[in-house]
């Protein structure tokens, strides 16, 4: 697998590639398909008395997915050693995801003889709910104004290409590249969406239902 070091405000020693080696033996046996390891130190220096610190970024790229983990110490060294670890779990997580995925296949799964419907989480509403929403009683929130004052601050932006794919995949994407969300196009519907990370291991997912510029706007 090739490496690849790149710092940023800090020189890469014959050292700490010769650590990066080692370590891409442990990624390397986790990730066997995986072509090129990208590996990039960025030093910080702050003018408010914080002290200095490393971070440092892993990109594992190849046949599949791209995996990206990164950490911060005050030591390039301990900094690599948190990223690698990192890197390391999310690729166990997917290879047992995948194992699983294998032994229990995802969705539905319609039981003939009893008539239930397995392996989809859905509690149906109970009539006394269905009959509250019908008179108003439970009222149906259609959106949200915005505060008034509110004036969001853009710190970051990013820019991707899209990329249509399912739900299933999606999650298994966003653990990968460990984030706590994942933009994609879910190939069902062709609208653009968001899976999100919930409480414990739960996900859920966001979808826009229209991709056409409203017509008051459009005008």
């Amino acid at each position: 697998m090739e490496t690849s070091i790149v710092g940023v405000g800090v020189g890469i020693s014959d050292r700490f590639r010769s650590v990066v080696e080692e370590k891409a033996t442990r990624i390397e046996t986790l990730a066997p398909r995986a072509q090129r390891v990208e590996v990039k130190v960025t030093h910080r220096a702050y003018h408010n008395g914080r002290v200095e610190d490393e971070t440092v970024e892993l990109t594992v790229d190849g046949k599949g997915p791209v995996v990206r983990a990164e950490a911060t110490d005050g030591d390039k060294f301990t900094a690599l050693d948190l990223a690698v670890d990192k890197l390391c779990e999310q690729l166990r997580r997917a290879k047992d995801k995948r194992v699983d995925a294998r032994n229990h296949p995802r969705g539905a799964k319609f039981e003939k003889g009893s008539g239930a419907i397995e392996g989809i989480d859905l509690q149906p509403a109970s009539v006394d709910v269905l009959r509250a929403v019908a008179t108003g009683e439970i009222p149906i929130i259609t959106g949200n104004e915005e505060e008034e004052g509110y004036s969001p601050v853009v710190i970051r932006t990013k820019e991707f290409q899209p990329e249509w794919m399912a739900v299933e995949e999606a999650v298994d994407r966003m653990e990968l590249v460990g984030h706590d969300f994942f933009l994609f196009i879910d190939v069902r519907t062709d609208h653009p969406s968001v899976v999100y990370r919930r409480k414990g291991w739960d996900y859920g997912v966001i979808s826009l239902t229209t991709q056409a510029q409203p017509e008051e706007l459009a005008s």
